[in-house]
């Protein structure tokens, strides 16, 4: 497997990958239940976080993966403070309750310590059930343990939370959907 960090040109391949994988999510399928919305919104988000070299892809985007390094944001302020008008675009009357998602993955993000965020994880569905995700998640991590810094994630899918422990990290807490629909695991991992 090939494991390379993305480019301004690699970002329609990685967000057709993760808007794929994220379709039938139980969270974000439910954020952005248009195909489209959610293209845009994961194009809004990857665009961004290709300012960092920590946008990585495996072979030819059969899964791809956003961190966001330590001191690092999601978002510029610029793009921060257009969340609100893109969200009513994208999901109209809705934009409330996503907007209530996004700032529950806020409060739960841990503070005082630097860590590497793993904002998004997924793999195409042409290529689940190969291990590429996890041996792209295992990659990432080797990169950031060897920096010597610890990692954070949220899990929208309950499925993923054995896989991701397989991988070091453990469960510090918790939230649910705005409409109680969905519990999202915060995990954490410390360096090895």
């Amino acid at each position: 497997m090939e494991v390379r960090a993305a480019t301004e040109q690699d970002l329609d391949g990685v967000t057709a990958t993760l808007t794929a994988a994220f379709e039938s999510d139980p969270l974000w399928g439910w954020a952005f239940p248009e195909r489209d919305g959610l293209e845009a919104w994961w194009r809004f988000f990857v665009s961004s976080a290709l300012r960092y070299p920590w946008v990585l892809v495996a072979d030819d985007y059969a899964a791809a993966s956003v961190w966001i390094p330590p001191g690092g944001s999601e978002l510029t302020e610029v793009e921060e403070a257009s969340v609100e008008p893109v969200l009513a675009e994208l999901v109209g009357e809705r934009a409330p309750a996503v907007l209530e998602l996004l700032e529950r993955f806020d409060a739960s993000h841990p503070r005082g310590r630097p860590h590497y965020y793993l904002s998004l994880l997924g793999t195409h569905p042409d290529h689940r059930g190969e291990g590429i995700g996890m041996a792209l998640l295992a990659e990432s991590l080797a990169r950031i343990d060897a920096k010597g810094a610890p990692a954070y994630l949220e899990s929208s899918n309950s499925a993923n939370d054995p896989r991701y422990e397989r991988h070091g990290f453990a469960r510090v807490g918790e939230f649910e959907r705005p409409d109680g629909g969905v519990t999202v695991s915060t995990m954490w991992r410390d360096p090895r």
